[in-house]
């Protein structure tokens, strides 16, 4: 059986890993020409989502994540504080979570190792068909098309290959513009530095506007205790934050300091604190980056709406995710480990590969919805949130840290 994968992004890597592992005939093919070339933020990987990457790539290569990775059940309980900096309440107690913060750049490049010569760098898919006995190809600009007796698209929130499939967008904007960046601990006062601690947060203002810190340490919280074995981006404490404000013009064409600058004014314009802020105002600028949230349906049945065959999507293809729930990069790994699974199921003899995409495009549909309702459930709620939260926030503290503890990752 020959698969082909149309992008090289976790989802991808991961499914190409995995099919290799097995010996399958798989190709990766990505436009970016070097793995490192991606968000240097970091993403949450529960316990399910480790149990697949464990099902698709060798132990070697889970030990160096973990060794690169930091875990959650080594911080403090995550707090949740109004646009003064105040404190109103705590999240749930971590000790026992099993979950652990890699960077993206560590994940992606552990991943694209395991995936091997099968990853194909550089290639710019411009479409999918199939040809006249009914297989699909994979169609180039420069090249001729690329045949295969499956094609997957991993290609992201605006895949081509799901757009293909479904016939039109599988996901809409929601309304929310998110800002992320990375500031150093040590690059804060001591009494902010005080203020915030060794935990991650959520800071909730008027009008839709919201501030996330997640404090990442791969080096003194390791989930694995293995120096020699780290290659974690992040080599000291951390602070990724993440903005958001419901959307507007203004921000598009900015970039860098600029760009940070007008992330500032509109927190100040809202009535801030200015050490509420501080974690913004002393980020590298060059870190700091600006996207719209897209989401798919939170209805599982809306996901992935066509008939199942040769060519078929994953991850944020076909559920995009908005980072509010911290799920959407795990949700793709599992579903990598499920089509693996049931793709085996094929070169066994044990079924056809239409009903294997079948029965992997059922699981991923209801993976899908249970991902994008939490997810859009903290989105609904910043939408709705008009006015300032005050002590009356305690009461609801919890719950939604629970929703939104991993937000951004």
């Amino acid at each position: 059986m020959r698969v082909v994968v149309v992008g090289g992004g976790i989802g991808g890597l991961a499914l190409g890993a995995g099919l290799r592992r097995r010996g399958f005939d798989v190709a990766v093919l990505e436009r970016d020409t070097d793995v490192a070339a991606t968000g240097g933020y970091h993403i949450t990987l529960d316990g399910r989502a480790q149990a697949a990457l464990r099902e698709l790539v060798a132990p070697e290569i889970m030990r160096r994540l973990l060794a690169s990775g930091s875990a959650l059940r080594l911080r403090e309980r995550d707090a949740l504080w109004d646009k003064a900096g105040r404190l109103l309440g705590h999240g749930p107690d971590l000790g026992g979570s099993d979950s652990v913060d890699v960077d993206r750049i560590t994940l992606r490049t552990l991943l694209a190792e395991a995936a091997g010569e099968t990853l194909q760098l550089g290639c710019a898919v411009t479409g999918v068909g199939l040809d006249r006995s009914g297989a699909p190809r994979v169609l180039f600009a420069d090249r001729a098309p690329m045949p295969a007796d499956l094609v997957v698209g991993a290609d992201g929130t605006h895949s081509l290959v799901a757009r293909h499939l479904a016939g039109g967008p599988t996901n809409s904007p929601v309304g929310i513009i998110g800002f992320s960046g990375r500031t150093l601990v040590r690059d804060l006062t001591p009494a902010e530095r005080q203020r915030l601690r060794r935990r991650s947060g959520l800071a909730i203002g008027p009008r839709g506007a919201a501030l996330y810190i997640g404090f990442l340490d791969p080096v003194g919280n390791a989930a694995l205790d293995a120096p020699e074995l780290r290659m974690s981006v992040t080599t000291e404490p951390t602070y990724i934050w993440g903005a958001m404000f419901t959307e507007s013009a203004g921000t598009a064409a900015l970039r860098g300091q600029d760009l940070r600058d007008a992330l500032l004014d509109r927190f100040r314009a809202r009535g801030w604190a200015e050490h509420a802020l501080e974690v913004v105002a002393r980020a590298d600028p060059h870190t700091v980056a600006a996207f719209r949230f897209n989401a798919a349906s939170t209805r599982a049945s809306d996901l992935a709406p066509w008939p199942a065959g040769p060519v078929t999507a994953l991850g944020d293809a076909v559920h995009a995710t908005p980072p509010t729930a911290g799920m959407g990069a795990g949700a793709a790994i599992r579903d990598a480990a499920s089509l693996a699974a049931h793709l085996r199921d094929v070169t066994s003899g044990a079924t056809t590969l239409p009903t294997a995409v079948g029965r992997f495009e059922a699981d991923m549909r209801t993976r899908g919805g249970e991902v994008l309702t939490l997810a859009m459930r903290t989105v609904r709620w910043i939408l709705a949130t008009d006015t300032t939260l005050g002590a009356a926030a305690t009461a609801v503290s919890t719950p939604i840290l629970a929703a939104t503890a991993r937000l951004w990752r």
